[in-house]
């Protein structure tokens, strides 16, 4: 079974950095898409960023041109630098998975148990 296992939340001032990454470990799979998606209390789950095996990417309106969003296919990772961060961005952020595995035709979402990022002065 895989497992994702993310790092790099915590708290930042309003206009600093923060650099998320997320590893999908186990065996015998592949991974057609990874990314992230975000969530406040209260409200649904957003898509913040996703990157294809191939590279192609997708954003939030709310984060183009601030964060950005990585993948290292051979480790089955993925990485979201994130600039010029507002209090707006405060929420849980979840890595999301896509994954294939070699025997089987169907794909199988995974989520990762999200990180706290935390922006405030």
């Amino acid at each position: 079974q895989v497992q994702l296992v993310e790092s790099g939340g915590g708290l930042v001032q309003p206009g600093g950095s923060l650099r998320l990454s997320c590893v999908a470990s186990g065996s015998d799979f592949s991974v057609n898409a990874m990314g992230w998606y975000r969530q406040v209390s209260g409200k649904e789950r957003e898509l913040v960023a996703v990157i294809t095996s191939g590279g192609s990417t997708n954003y939030a309106d709310s984060v183009k041109g601030r964060f950005t969003i990585s993948r290292d296919n051979a480790k089955n990772a993925v990485s979201l630098q994130m600039n010029s961060l507002t209090p707006e961005d405060t929420a849980v952020y979840y890595c999301y998975s896509k994954i294939r595995y070699f025997y089987r035709d169907s794909e199988y979402d995974y989520w990762g148990q999200g990180t706290q990022v935390t922006v405030s002065s």
